[in-house]
């Protein structure tokens, strides 16, 4: 086929005869039912088994899919990506197939979802598009796709979040009962409030901003951090800089030792952004665009978006060592499986992570992708201090708005009904005169939804207010001219969703307007760093937040506190740097008062923070693996519970099997818990035991057998070197000497640990190393695996620790 082809019927023809010839397959349709699924099932099979990437995205849009029907999916298509799209309201109707192929590829866009009838012989139009006919458009296309693929409103497909969906569609359906033979001809649309055209483009005009390509002092500080991490053999790191320190700058003055770099990033402006710094920090050098129409790879520094790389397509026109320095910028975002694909497709002699906010209370972390080493963090409020950053004049504003009986879905509101209460005339006239009363010249107002900044910005207008809406549907010149009317002060106000949140910068914005739940703490933060950068004529950023009764109302503050992050129902303390002002209404105080006492203890949060990432995993995340990505500090794990086991107990998370072993155990599993560790040598010797495997992992050692696994442990990676061998008595042992070295594990880590160890637990005597276990036959394995997976994370943690690679409180 050379030309359009429109496809009235038996589409499932079409897709099975492309599915023989793709290499690469990406679907999203809007629901998914049985009857669709049993008929397209036999070739995906089939392209599976030939190992071609498939990825399906369906939508959860008024609890349509049936769960059966993705139970299937993901039975009989274990190696296919499948991610659900949690519509939280918001109508999701896209029904497109891509094919990549060997030689020509096929987009299909259209009317039919996975039913066996819109498959088939329903009345549907559907349009076949070749890359003969416009190739452009299908690499566009695939973009797009990813990009709604690894969304925020996207959760995987596994065990646990199809339990999760099937207890959502099974109430919903109780509550508005689905018609088997449902159709979206059936379906009644609901606008909520009035409609409102949206502004007409502004016609495009450049923006430049001037910057020094001398290191400012941040800068200094971060180069000065990455020179030592590479001194130390670290092939990873990450940068966290606040907001309007200069990262993408930062990022273009470590280049200059590397000859080939890469720079990822999610956004458009981003990349264009990072390109000018590049070139204005590397004039001499060639730079390019890696998309859809420009492919040219042989320059110094290639500028990709994460959803054109994250195909493995584009991936495999790389060599694994085709660069240098792969940079990742806002590296928050790297948790998502795009960037895992990409960073496990790569290796680079180094990987730069810079971002302002990797924040532990988000469900997405991202320390483990850079081997949890931060080689420098700079927090805004640190940065303000050491005027670096305009101070803040910060306004909480109590809205009397009742968020309680909105659903929540997942990771945010119902939209629609959220925007029930939002779209209120005597909500934006208090809008308009808090605002009025603490504004300066220049303001981005953050909202929850397009519909909420289009409704006012049109109050806003009526007010006589110079105001535009923009959001991620804006074309990009149009952003591009409103970014420099609000700069040169033709605008007053930008409304905005989902844009000026990283990667943009508008220096001499002095005013930040929040009217919207907080729902990630990240982006918030972020947010705030819109209105920190420091430009002539700008003393502060007044900042205007309305809170209200929203969930995380209580925990949003934490972005002012530079201690520990709040957990169950302990009070934040903002810190306020001597040029600031923090003033919160009264009824504010009041109402965060009564949501701490409300919130879960401390308990309870781990408990929801494990069930947050298992459902994320699709499994039961390991000790390591909630330290990484849990969004919580794993640190209150032993404080609460004594041992992640016990947290598993108490989470009824174990089998009767598993809660006998902890119960035999226990005594164990805590003591390894709560051991000392001024050194890593304890669980250097318990990781050489467990070498030896779940069958003789308790037998009895010596210092002298144990000193060769010891040694190379400590002097592999130079992080250990210079943590643990870097006083005087470890510096004479880094040459191996095996009776030095055995005398040191002799006298540390076996006698120190055997003495302190309660009820004969531990012993070391006759130069025999021992733990006092006795397992029976049917036990020795999980005690091995759980004993295993404390060490793992006991190591890891101890290492982070000691080389200051994370802030620590």
């Amino acid at each position: 086929m050379t030309k359009l082809e429109l496809v009235t019927s038996q589409l499932l023809s079409h897709l099975g005869r492309l599915s023989e010839e793709a290499v690469e397959i990406n679907w999203v349709t809007a629901f998914a039912m049985k009857s669709g699924v049993k008929k397209i099932l036999p070739f995906l099979k089939q392209a599976a088994d030939r190992e071609v990437p498939i990825k399906l995205l369906v939508g959860d849009y008024l609890f349509v899919t049936q769960p059966d029907a993705l139970q299937m999916i993901l039975e009989e298509l274990p190696s296919a990506e499948v991610r659900i799209w949690k519509s939280g309201g918001t109508s999701f109707h896209p029904k497109s197939y891509l094919f990549r192929g060997r030689d020509v590829s096929h987009l299909i866009v259209g009317s039919s979802n996975l039913s066996a009838s819109a498959l088939t012989t329903g009345v549907e139009w559907n349009l076949i598009a070749p890359t003969s006919v416009d190739a452009e458009a299908f690499e566009e296309a695939t973009t797009q796709f990813l990009k709604s693929f690894y969304a925020d409103q996207t959760i995987p497909l596994n065990r646990e979040t199809l339990d999760e969906y099937r207890s959502l569609h099974k109430k919903a359906n109780l509550k508005n009962p689905i018609s088997p033979v449902w159709s979206e001809a059936e379906e009644v649309e609901m606008t909520v409030g009035p409609s409102i055209p949206q502004e007409p483009e502004i016609a495009e005009s450049a923006a430049s901003y001037e910057v020094d390509i001398t290191p400012r002092p941040a800068q200094q500080e971060a180069l000065a951090a990455l020179e030592n991490a590479m001194a130390e053999n670290y092939s990873r790191a990450m940068v966290v800089l606040a907001t309007g320190l200069g990262k993408t700058y930062l990022a273009a003055f470590f280049a200059e030792r590397f000859k080939r770099v890469l720079f990822v990033a999610h956004r458009e402006e981003i990349l264009i952004q990072a390109e000018a710094s590049f070139r204005h920090v590397h004039p001499n050098r060639s730079s390019v665009f890696y998309n859809a129409s420009e492919k040219k790879t042989e320059v110094d520094f290639i500028f990709a978006s994460i959803y054109t790389l994250g195909s493995d397509y584009h991936l495999n026109r790389f060599e694994k060592d085709a660069f240098d320095l792969i940079v990742v910028d806002e590296f928050h975002h790297a948790a998502a499986p795009t960037y895992e694909r990409l960073l496990n497709h790569f290796e680079p002699q180094f990987l730069l992570g810079i971002t302002a906010t990797p924040d532990r209370m988000d469900n997405k972390d991202v320390y483990a992708l850079c081997d949890g080493n931060v080689a420098i963090s700079i927090h805004f409020l640190d940065a303000i201090e050491w005027n670096w950053l305009a101070p803040f004049q910060y306004y909480g504003v109590y809205d009397d708005t009742d968020y309680s009986a909105i659903p929540w879905r997942g990771t945010r509101y119902d939209e629609e009904e959220l925007l029930q209460i939002q779209l209120r005339e005597d909500f934006a006239e208090k809008i308009f005169e808090e605002w009025n009363r603490y504004k300066q010249t220049r303001t981005i107002g953050f909202c929850s939804s397009v519909k909420q900044a289009v409704f006012m910005n049109h109050f806003f207008q009526r007010k006589g207010i110079r105001s535009i809406a923009l959001h991620g549907g804006s074309h990009s010149s149009e952003r591009r001219t409103a970014r420099t009317k609000l700069e040169a002060g033709k605008l007053e106000m930008i409304f905005t969703v989902d844009l000026f949140n990283e990667g943009v910068d508008i220096p001499k914005v002095d005013t930040l307007l929040f009217i919207r739940p907080t729902e990630s703490l990240a982006v918030y933060t972020q947010q705030i760093g819109r209105g920190l950068r420091m430009a002539d004529g700008k003393s502060h950023c007044v900042i205007i937040d309305f809170i209200g009764n929203y969930r995380n109302a209580d925990l949003k503050l934490a972005v002012f506190d530079k201690q520990e992050k709040a957990v169950g129902n302990k009070a934040i303390e903002p810190f306020v740097p001597a040029a600031c002002e923090f003033n919160l209404d009264l009824q504010v105080i009041n109402l965060l008062k009564e949501m701490r006492k409300k919130r879960a203890p401390r308990k309870e949060s781990i408990v929801i923070a494990y069930h947050d990432l298992k459902k994320e995993l699709g499994k039961r995340p390991t000790y390591l693996e909630f330290h990484l990505q849990a969004n919580i500090d794993s640190k209150i794990v032993k404080q609460e519970f004594g041992s992640y086991i016990g947290m598993l107990a108490y989470a009824d998370e174990l089998n009767e099997e598993e809660k006998d072993l902890w119960l035999k155990f226990k005594h164990w599993f805590i003591e390894l818990e709560k051991t000392g560790m001024t050194k890593s040598y304890k669980m250097v010797v318990l990781s050489y035991m467990l070498s030896k495997g779940p069958e003789h992992w308790l037998d009895a050692v010596t210092p002298e057998e144990t000193a060769p696994f010891f040694h190379h442990y400590l002097t592999e990676k130079d992080y250990r070197l210079n943590t643990d061998f870097n006083d005087a008595q470890g510096k004479r042992l880094r040459q191996y000497d095996e009776k030095k070295v055995a005398y040191l594990i002799s006298t540390m880590p076996m006698t120190k640990w055997s003495g302190s160890a309660a009820n004969g637990l531990i012993t070391y005597s006759n130069n025999e190393f021992k733990i006092h276990l006795n397992p029976l036959a049917v036990e020795k394995e999980l005690l091995y695996n759980w004993t295993k997976e404390i060490t793992d994370y006991r190591l890891h943690a101890y290492f982070e620790r000691k080389a200051n690679l994370l802030p620590v409180n």
